[in-house]
């Protein structure tokens, strides 16, 4: 199945190029915003947000409107038609006859392909369920061009949820495309990295590493990528006070971390890096969220200007076999196709890329 537009699904459906592209383009607006401000003038985008947002919501309607651009769209969906019972497919086709571009979070997986599917105008993927994040995934490199100077010969350390936090997993799956980085996969094994994503990383070239302990860990890192327990992940909150305050980043473990060490986290913190570590020349994560806004107005602007139909789904629907993730968005939206490619003999889901059991 295609679409008529190019959509910002999943950062690695597109070339290295065209990140390069995007993140070139972030690192001159960075250094003069107001050259800009007339790129979007008369363009209209829409921000559906499903989930609660801060950072990504607000960084690009500030970068829809930095562009002489204009917004409408919601961020509560009690608040639209959602609450009445209206499926995702009717709403994405319907807003997008109201915009030119289209920005969706939603708690699902698979959530923004199935919008594509029907969508008339691009979309571009703000965070679907635990999958993945690309946009956050292009904040975090051209924070780490203005910090290090390079995306590859980088010693990466994750720490925290990886198992459904959709910014490690778009990350992972970024910066393993650039030689020499090798990842140190710091969680508990309950939360542990998807397998689909190590496997990506180790047929890029790369290699990873599994430990448990931060404080062992950090010495040997250039970067250190913190994220939150993430509570609405959890099937009970039993379960998620179990994994709750495993890892923080405080004083005391920075003493054992390089000097040049770049920290970085997505945003929210809860209590995963201690206050007393914000004033840190090597705390990143503030001037991250900043460097959100330039490569999203890249971003904005490389869409407009770049369309062409791709293809968003193989077809191939096995026989009838169903997702088996129960957060995938087929399970939601009954209406859309099964459709799955084979990965070693094994079908993955092309919504949210879950793996037959």
């Amino acid at each position: 199945m295609y679409s008529k537009f190019t959509n910002l699904i999943d950062l690695n459906d597109m070339p290295v190029n065209w990140w390069n592209e995007v993140l070139e383009l972030g690192l001159k607006i960075a250094g003069n915003p107001q050259a800009y401000s007339d790129e979007c003038r008369g363009k209209i985008m829409a921000t559906l947000f499903y989930e609660p947002s801060t950072r990504t919501q607000m960084s690009f309607q500030a970068a829809m409107l930095r562009l002489g651009g204009t917004i409408i769209g919601f961020d509560n969906p009690e608040t639209s038609s959602v609450a009445k019972g209206e499926c995702l497919k009717d709403t994405a086709k319907v807003v997008s006859s109201y915009a030119d571009i289209l920005v969706m979070r939603h708690n699902y997986e698979g959530s923004a392909k199935a919008a594509a599917l029907t969508a008339d105008c691009p979309i571009i993927n703000a965070g679907d369920g635990g999958h993945l994040h690309p946009t956050q995934t292009l904040t975090d490199m051209l924070t780490l061009l203005k910090v290090k100077g390079r995306t590859g010969n980088l010693t990466i350390g994750l720490c925290g949820d990886l198992k459904n936090g959709r910014t490690v997993h778009s990350l992972c799956k970024a910066l393993s495309c650039f030689k020499n980085n090798k990842f140190i996969l710091i969680s508990t094994k309950e939360l542990s990295l998807p397998g689909y994503v190590k496997d990506i990383i180790t047929a890029n070239g790369c290699r990873y590493e599994e430990v448990i302990n931060l404080e062992d860990a950090i010495g040997g890192l250039d970067m250190i990528y913190m994220t939150r327990i993430q509570k609405e992940r959890f099937e009970s909150e039993d379960v998620y006070l179990r994994q709750k305050n495993i890892f923080c980043l405080d004083k005391d473990k920075l003493n054992k971390a390089k000097d040049d060490l770049c920290i970085l986290h997505p945003l929210p913190r809860v209590d995963e890096i201690a206050y007393d570590v914000d004033g840190d020349p090597r705390a990143m994560y503030f001037k991250q969220a900043e460097y959100g806004v330039y490569v999203r107005m890249a971003l904005i602007i490389h869409m407009l200007k770049n369309q062409k139909p791709t293809k968003l789904l193989l077809g191939l629907d096995n026989n009838g076999i169903k997702c088996e993730n129960p957060r995938c968005i087929t399970k939601l939206e009954k209406y859309l196709p099964g459709s799955f490619r084979m990965n070693g003999g094994i079908p993955e889901c092309e919504y949210c890329d879950e793996r037959l059991k």
